[in-house]
């Protein structure tokens, strides 16, 4: 027997593919160091799911994007542990934006799709690129 809610199919915009992610978050305290992460994420009918590990231990992600304007965001929740928002962008490299735990701990990060070579030579040191109407994204601390 068949259930149709395991079967929706997955995003066919090439800037979501589900499969494996990978990327790196920045903090304030650590200067423009470079924290690994690795994720496998699915994005189905505007909503992302997942889970993934880096330096800090094993999380999972519960979000939501839009094929509109590339937008993203999510709970980074690690197992038994504290979360992280995160809010991003995705112009076609990746998604970059700002992670928060509240009420002011804050950085940048970028990932992207395993494979894609983007990532390599990317300048993101000290700000992050976004939309606009977001906050400013400097990495000072607060």
């Amino acid at each position: 027997m068949s259930h149709p809610e395991f079967e929706a199919e997955l995003e066919t915009d090439s800037r979501f593919p589900s499969g494996k992610w990978i990327g790196f978050y920045l903090m304030a305290e650590t200067g423009s160091k470079r924290h690994p992460q690795e994720l496998i994420l699915t994005f189905r009918n505007g909503r992302m799911s997942g889970e993934g590990q880096d330096t800090v231990g094993k999380f999972v992600i519960e979000g939501k994007y839009t094929t509109d304007d590339g937008k993203a965001h999510w709970v980074k929740t690690y197992i038994g542990r504290h979360y992280v928002l995160y809010n991003g962008y995705n112009e076609g490299k990746g998604i970059w934006g700002m992670w928060e735990i509240p009420p002011g701990c804050k950085g940048g990060f970028h990932i992207w799709p395993e494979g894609h070579g983007i990532g390599s030579n990317d300048s993101l040191k000290e700000s992050v690129p976004l939309p606009l109407e977001q906050e400013d994204p400097t990495l000072m601390p607060v």
